[in-house]
């Protein structure tokens, strides 16, 4: 059987850029969590997507149960985010008993509908904060957005886990809101094995969670705590490896734009098969290469003939508020989120693929 090919797993970059940054950690004993590169780390990313500060995490749900401790989000708060989004988005509000209100997709962006949120608003107004996420690398709708939740005196947190690189109207995603929250996960676009990012411009919050990630350690001789405080601080070396892998973020955006224009150019006139929507005023990462399908053919057909030959696809996400889990939450909206989850396949769109890769992906979707 031929060489697997996978959905999206990032690689050190060519250049070799991380092994500069690995080898120093080795060379200056900085192996032991913190360290220069983790530092370094936050002020490169924060000067990349055009934030004041940052603080690196050990995963992007860490950042997102940060941001929302930031907040003040305590236990029977209400909390808004998107039904069609990963668990991870999700979870955190569970963590701090607080209580998620999920909100349907429109259409046009995939993500919060700003027609549905308004609506949450008048069913919820005690709310205290929205979760935005730029679902595979497609912004959401931020003007209307953070017109409405800005109208309501709301904070918003921006789940950009999937969006690294995404440009809304010549800003990056993830700093609209006054938190956005980043992902190195193996899979996304530039990794660092697990890791994530929480980005601000308010200077004592960011300085705050840096204390909470590092087990809310008081400056005393001693091992002293005033606060409950987590694990959740990046290691010198992970810091090291996103540092390289930074440098290499806007060659990965053009691969994953050159994997979609090529799937687009070679399926998009087969009949029933849609891709993800691509607004004037959205320039996305691409992270992952969407379609949706109408007709006699299903996502399991697709998925099924190309797992036969050794190659992984998946089906959008599943909408939280179908999840076993979170049954017993409010859902505020229409169809589409469950729609698009019916009717949705991610296509591979690893950057390592090649042109005859991609052409005998495609031909096995011609064939069916």
């Amino acid at each position: 059987m031929a060489e697997k090919i996978y959905l999206a797993s990032p690689h050190m970059s060519d250049e070799g850029f991380e092994m500069e940054y690995i080898k120093e950690a080795f060379a200056t004993n900085w192996i032991a969590p913190l360290g220069p590169n983790v530092n370094e780390f936050e002020k490169e990313f924060a000067s990349k997507v055009g934030a004041k500060y940052a603080a690196a995490v050990n995963t992007g749900t860490a950042a997102i149960h940060l941001a929302l401790r930031a907040v003040g989000i305590g236990a029977g708060d209400i909390v808004f985010c998107p039904s069609l989004t990963f668990s991870a988005t999700v979870n955190p509000i569970i963590y701090e008993k607080a209580i998620p209100v999920f909100i349907d997709s429109d259409e046009e962006t995939w993500n919060i509908c700003p027609i549905a949120l308004e609506e949450a608003f008048q069913k919820y107004p005690q709310v205290k904060a929205v979760i935005v996420v730029h679902l595979y690398g497609l912004s959401a709708d931020m003007d209307r957005i953070m017109a409405i939740c800005n109208r309501h005196g709301v904070t918003v947190i921006e789940d950009a886990a999937e969006s690294l690189g995404t440009i809304y109207k010549g800003r990056q995603t993830g700093t609209f809101g006054e938190y956005g929250v980043f992902s190195f996960n193996g899979n996304k676009i530039i990794t660092t094995s697990g890791g994530g990012m929480l980005v601000s411009d308010n200077q004592a919050k960011i300085e705050k969670v840096r204390f909470w990630s590092t087990q809310s350690r008081d400056s005393a001789r001693h091992y002293q705590h005033s606060e409950l405080g987590f694990n959740y601080r990046m290691s010198n070396i992970s810091a090291g490896i996103g540092r390289g892998q930074l440098k290499v973020l806007d060659q990965r955006v053009a691969k994953k734009k050159y994997i979609f224009e090529f799937y687009k150019r070679e399926l998009q006139q087969l009949p029933g098969i849609q891709f993800m929507p691509i607004n004037d005023w959205n320039d996305p990462n691409y992270w992952l290469s969407c379609i949706t399908l109408a007709g006699s053919i299903k996502p399991l057909d697709i998925m099924a003939a190309l797992e036969e030959e050794n190659i992984e696809s998946r089906p959008l996400w599943k909408p939280m508020h179908q999840q076993p889990f979170f049954e017993w939450c409010d859902y505020i909206g229409g169809t589409v989120s469950e729609k698009l989850f019916e009717s949705g396949v991610c296509l591979p769109s690893d950057t390592k693929m090649t042109d005859s890769d991609q052409k005998r992906i495609c031909q096995i979707i011609k064939g069916l």
